[in-house]
């Protein structure tokens, strides 16, 4: 069982940077895959980055590539969420996943657990 617990999203303004931390419970949080998703008003939730259990292997949305960067440091059972010049589109409620499975990296159907979600609010 792994319980997540997002933070650090606000309202900002277009062209400032946030960074979104999810802290883990459990003992196995560094045996689990992590992934960031983000669900818009009247929109499905979208994959936006995730990251190996090691923190060696990161993937990305085409719409967030060069502009966010996904972390973990699996010693206090966290993975992060660098955002870069952010965008009035990138509003959204953004989630922290776990997956166990090797396959799904981008399919939100593959994993585990969720957060409860945190706020981004962009104002351009």
């Amino acid at each position: 069982q792994v319980q997540l617990v997002e933070s650090g999203g606000r309202l900002v303004q277009a062209g400032d940077s946030l960074r979104l931390s999810c802290a883990a419970s459990g003992r196995t949080f560094s045996s689990y895959h992590m992934g960031w998703f983000r669900q818009a008003p009247g929109k499905e939730r979208e994959f936006v980055a995730a990251i190996n259990w090691s923190g060696v292997t990161t993937y990305y949305a085409d719409s967030v590539k060069g502009r966010f960067t996904i972390s973990r440091d699996n010693s206090k059972n966290t993975v992060f969420l660098q955002m870069n010049s952010l965008k009035s589109e990138d509003t959204a409620v953004y989630y922290c996943a776990a997956r166990a499975s090797l396959r799904g990296t981008m399919d939100l159907n593959a994993y585990d657990y969720w957060g409860q979600g945190t706020q981004v609010t962009v104002s351009s």
